[in-house]
């Protein structure tokens, strides 16, 4: 009998999650694309790239002048319907900062499903509830319900503190996942 647990174990497992990036599988991150906030003027730089041990990396500064104040990396990917799932999982080491991550169902759609999370400077796995997302757009909550969890599009990190920084986030893997 305990020959088979470790197998159903790792079949229940799969069936519990759904990966949309694994950093450490996928060197590729030419889908990954960095928006800062020069679109508006602001002179913010990010960029993301591979680490030697195999993670991404998303660095930058962030700038206040010229009304900026973001720097973000978006990934698009063909529409995921997502309904048996309720949280997304992200493995982080970050820089002690705070980061906002985001959803778009669709990725033409104007505003994003949004929720922060503070990293601790270790690797830890971030969990956040579908049901936490809350509609936004250029940092206004939105009079909307909060995010359904039916489908997704596009995800996004995103810092953005109103204050002039460097930071540092690096990602092993983004995953849905059930309970």
């Amino acid at each position: 009998m305990k020959i088979f647990l470790p197998l159903v174990l790792t079949i229940m497992s799969q069936e519990n999650t759904m990966l949309i990036f694994d950093f450490k599988k996928t060197k590729d991150l030419s889908n990954w694309v960095v928006i800062d906030d020069g679109v508006m003027g602001g002179l913010s730089k990010g960029e993301i790239k591979m680490n030697a041990p195999g993670s991404a990396v998303f660095t930058g500064t962030v700038r206040l002048e010229n009304n900026g104040g973001f720097s973000s990396i978006r990934y698009e990917f063909k529409l995921k319907e997502v309904s048996i799932y309720a949280a997304v999982k992200l493995r982080v080491k970050g820089d002690g900062k705070s980061y906002q991550f985001r959803i778009k169902e669709k990725s033409s759609q104007r505003y994003s499903y949004i929720h922060s999370f503070t990293t601790s400077g270790e690797w830890e796995t971030i969990t956040i509830p579908f049901s936490e997302f809350y509609p936004g757009f250029r940092g206004n909550r939105l009079d909307m319900p909060n995010y359904s969890g039916k489908e997704m599009q596009a995800i996004s990190i995103l810092i953005g503190n109103r204050s002039e920084e460097s930071f540092s986030l690096e990602l092993d893997k983004i995953y849905l996942y059930a309970n």
